[in-house]
C-alpha cells in the first residue's frame, strides 16, 4: 500500500453551500491534514489530532500557507481552439467562421492533433484542472490524441468528436452515417479505458441535420453511460436561425429532445437565454448547463442566470470554454462568474465557486462518485492554490481572516502562478516552485 499525507489550509464541498454559504455544506480546516492511500482519499481531519493516530513514517507535505481543495473540473473547453484565444472580438457566428473553424481544419494532420493536445492537457494542470469536458474536432484522430495526452498522467477526462453534416466548411463536414460509424468506433475503443469517458458530440443544432441528430440520438440510447456534449442558447442570433431550421421544435431544447439527447449526462454549454420551460425540461431530465461566463463576455452573449437554473434543479458546473473564454484557470473562471452574477442581482461566494468548480462540476458529469470531493473513497485529485502570486495578492492575503475569505481573494486578485501543485489520483503530475 502506499500512502502518504498532504498538511496545510483544507476546504472542500459536500453539497451546494447556495448563496448563504451553508455551513453544514462545507467542511474546511485551517490546520487540516489529508490522507490518501493508492490514489484515493483515506481520511481528513485536524492534523494536530490525527497525526496522533498515524504512523509518524507516514510522509507528510506541508503546504503551509496553501490552500488544498478538489481537483478543478472543467465542464466545457475547446482543445483545439487554443491558438484563437484573444482573437479579436466578434459575436457568435462570425467568430465560429472567421476563427473557430479555420483552426479546427488543422486537425487533419494528426501531428498537429498531439501537439495541441498535449500542450491543453499541460495548461490544464498547470492550473489545477484534473476533469474535462472537451469539444475535439470533426477528425476522429483528435479524440484518440486528447485521450492519449490525457492518459499519459491518468487524468479522468470526457471528450468526443465533433458532428458536422452542414453550414460548416467542407473540409469539416462529416454526414450523418460516417459520424455515427466513427463515434461508435471511438466509443468502443476509449469510453471506460482507463478514465475516459466518451462524450456524444453535436457542435450545435444548426450544424447537424435531423438525421444526424437522430443517429447521434441513437448513440445515446445504444451507450446510456456515456455523456452528451453540446451547445443550447448561446447567442439570439443562433436561436433565431435554430427557429428557422427546425420549425417542427417547439424551442431550442426540443430539438434535442426530439433527438433523444436530453437525457442524464447532457451537458448543455452557456444555456443563456432559455425559458423557464427549457429549464424545467432540463431539470427533470437530469441535464447539465455548463456555466462558462469568459466566453459568454467576451462574445457579447449575455448572463447566465444561475438563481433560475438551480431553482429549476438544472446542475451546473464551470466551463472555460477555450478559446471563446479568455483563461484556463477556473478560479480567474469563479472571478468573472461573480461578475457576471453581479449584475444581475445575485451573489456568489467564495465557497460556492468553489462548489461550481469541483463537486458541481462532477454532479454536472455524473462523476460526484468518483471526484469532485474529499470524502473517504474519493479518487485523489487534487489542487494545490498559492496565496498570493503577486505582491498585491500576498498583501491582500496577509489580512484574510479565513479560508472562505482567502478563496474569494484568490477567485478575484488575479495573480501569476496561483497553482503550487496538480495531483492526479494521489500522484503529483505538475508542480511549481514554491
Amino acid at each position: 500500500m502506499t500512502a502518504f499525507a498532504l498538511r496545510g489550509r483544507i476546504a472542500h464541498c459536500l453539497r451546494d453551500p447556495g448563496p448563504d454559504n451553508d455551513p453544514d455544506a462545507i467542511e474546511a480546516f485551517e490546520d487540516g491534514l489529508l490522507v490518501i492511500e493508492d490514489g484515493r482519499i483515506a481520511q481528513l481531519g485536524p492534523a494536530e489530532a490525527l497525526l496522533k493516530t498515524l504512523p509518524e513514517t507516514l510522509p507528510v507535505t506541508h503546504y503551509d500557507a496553501h490552500l488544498i481543495v478538489p481537483g478543478f473540473i472543467d465542464c466545457h473547453v475547446h482543445y483545439p481552439q487554443v491558438d484563437v484565444l484573444a482573437s479579436y472580438g466578434k459575436q457568435l457566428l462570425d467568430w465560429l467562421n472567421d476563427y473557430t473553424f479555420p483552426s479546427e481544419a488543422r486537425f487533419s494532420d494528426r501531428a498537429v492533433a498531439d501537439e495541441t493536445a498535449r500542450f491543453f492537457v499541460d495548461e490544464l494542470l498547470a492550473n489545477g484542472t484534473t476533469t474535462a469536458l472537451v469539444f475535439c474536432t470533426v477528425h476522429a484522430h483528435s479524440v484518440d490524441a486528447l485521450f492519449e495526452a490525457a492518459a499519459r498522467y491518468n487524468l479522468r477526462m470526457g471528450a468526443g468528436k465533433v458532428l458536422m453534416d452542414r453550414h460548416c466548411p467542407e473540409n469539416l463536414c462529416d454526414t450523418a452515417e460516417s459520424g455515427y460509424r466513427e463515434s461508435r468506433e471511438l466509443i468502443e475503443r476509449w469510453h471506460g479505458n482507463g478514465r475516459a469517458h466518451y462524450a456524444i458530440t453535436p457542435r450545435f443544432a444548426p450544424t447537424s441535420t435531423n438525421e444526424q441528430l437522430r443517429l447521434a440520438g441513437e448513440l445515446a440510447n445504444e451507450f446510456p453511460d456515456t455523456l452528451v456534449h453540446t451547445h443550447l442558447a448561446e447567442n439570439p442570433d443562433e436561436i433565431a436561425w435554430v427557429g428557422e431550421l427546425f420549425p417542427e421544435a417547439d424551442d431550442y431544447l426540443d430539438v434535442y429532445k426530439r433527438a433523444g439527447l436530453l437525457r442524464e449526462r447532457s451537458v448543455f454549454a452557456h444555456c443563456l437565454h432559455l425559458s423557464d420551460q427549457e429549464f424545467t425540461n432540463m431539470g427533470r431530465a437530469g441535464c447539465a448547463a455548463a456555466f462558462c461566463p469568459t466566453s459568454n463576455l467576451f462574445l457579447g452573449s449575455g448572463l447566465f442566470d444561475l438563481a433560475r437554473a438551480r431553482t429549476h434543479g438544472v446542475r451546473v458546473g464551470l466551463g472555460t470554454d477555450i478559446g471563446g473564454g479568455t483563461s484556463f484557470s477556473l478560479l480567474r473562471t469563479g472571478g468573472e462568474a461573480y461578475k457576471v452574477l453581479q449584475l444581475q442581482g445575485q451573489s456568489l461566494t467564495g465557497f460556492r465557486a468553489l462548489y461550481l468548480a469541483t463537486l458541481g462540476g462532477a454532479e454536472s458529469l455524473h462523476l460526484d462518485d468518483k471526484i469532485g470531493s474529499f470524502r473517504k473513497g474519493m479518487e485523489a485529485d487534487i489542487a494545490v492554490i498559492k496565496m498570493g502570486g503577486t505582491p498585491v495578492a500576498a498583501r491582500r492575503h496577509a489580512i484574510a481572516t479565513s479560508i472562505e475569505e482567502s478563496l474569494f481573494v484568490s477567485l478575484i486578485v488575479d495573480g501569476a502562478q496561483r497553482i503550487r501543485a496538480t495531483y492526479a489520483m494521489g500522484r503529483e503530475v505538475m508542480t511549481h516552485d514554491p
